[in-house]
C-alpha cells in the first residue's frame, strides 16, 4: 500500500500520469492496493503455500487468481448498497498486475499504456515486496539485489517511468521496507 502511494506521488505531476493522478484517485489506489491478490483465496493451498517450483499445470492454476480477484470484486461491486469508488480501481489492479510492459504478461498479455496506470504501480510495489519478503519457497533478497532487479526489468516487465520513480525514491521504499520488516 506504502509503495504504491509513494509511486503515486512521485508520479502525480508526471505528463503521461498527472491526468489520472490526483489526490482523491491516490487515495483509492492506496485503499485497493491490498486487495491486489485477493482471488489467491481461489486457489487450492496445496498450489499456493507449495515450497518448490510450480509444475506448468499448477503454474497455469495460480495465474488464474488475477481473475478470480476481479470477478470477485466485481461482484462485490454488484452487492454493494451503493456504488464504492474504490472496488472499481481494485478490480483492475487485481485483474492487470501481473501484465508486463512488454506483452509477456498475464492474463491478458497486455502491454504499454494498454495496461491500466493503478495496476502498472502495484506490478512493480507487489515484485519489490515479493523479492525482499520472506515466501514459503524463499529467504527475503536484500534490498540492492531487488532494486537491481527492478531496474534491470525497466522497460520489461515495468513501465520505463515507473522504474524511474522507484529510483528516486528508493530511500522511502527502504524506509518502508525497514518499518514493515518480518523479524
Amino acid at each position: 500500500q506504502e509503495y504504491v502511494r509513494i509511486l503515486a506521488r512521485g508520479l502525480q505531476h508526471h505528463p503521461r500520469f498527472s491526468h489520472f493522478l490526483n489526490e482523491r484517485s491516490i487515495d483509492l489506489l492506496a485503499k485497493s492496493a491490498p486487495l491486489h491478490d485477493i482471488g489467491k483465496v481461489g486457489i487450492p493451498d496445496h498450489i499456493l503455500l507449495k515450497p518448490g517450483k510450480h509444475t506448468p499445470d499448477e503454474w497455469e492454476i495460480m495465474k488464474t487468481h488475477a481473475i478470480l480477484g476481479s470477478q470477485a470484486i466485481e461482484q462485490a461491486e454488484r452487492d454493494a448498497a451503493k456504488s464504492v469508488a474504490f472496488l472499481t480501481m481494485a478490480k483492475d489492479i487485481a485483474h492487470y498486475h501481473h501484465e508486463r510492459w512488454d506483452g509477456s504478461g498475464y492474463p491478458d498479455g497486455r502491454r504499454g499504456d494498454d495496461i491500466p496506470i493503478a495496476a502498472r504501480l502495484m506490478a512493480l510495489a507487489d515484485v519489490f515486496d515479493a523479492l525482499i519478503t520472506r515466501r514459503v519457497y524463499k529467504p527475503p533478497m536484500p534490498l540492492a539485489v531487488a532494486q537491481g532487479i527492478i531496474i534491470d526489468e525497466r522497460g520489461k516487465h515495468f513501465d520505463p517511468d515507473v522504474v524511474d520513480c522507484f529510483s528516486a525514491q528508493f530511500d522511502q521504499f527502504k524506509d518502508i521496507a525497514e518499518r514493515y520488516r518480518d523479524d
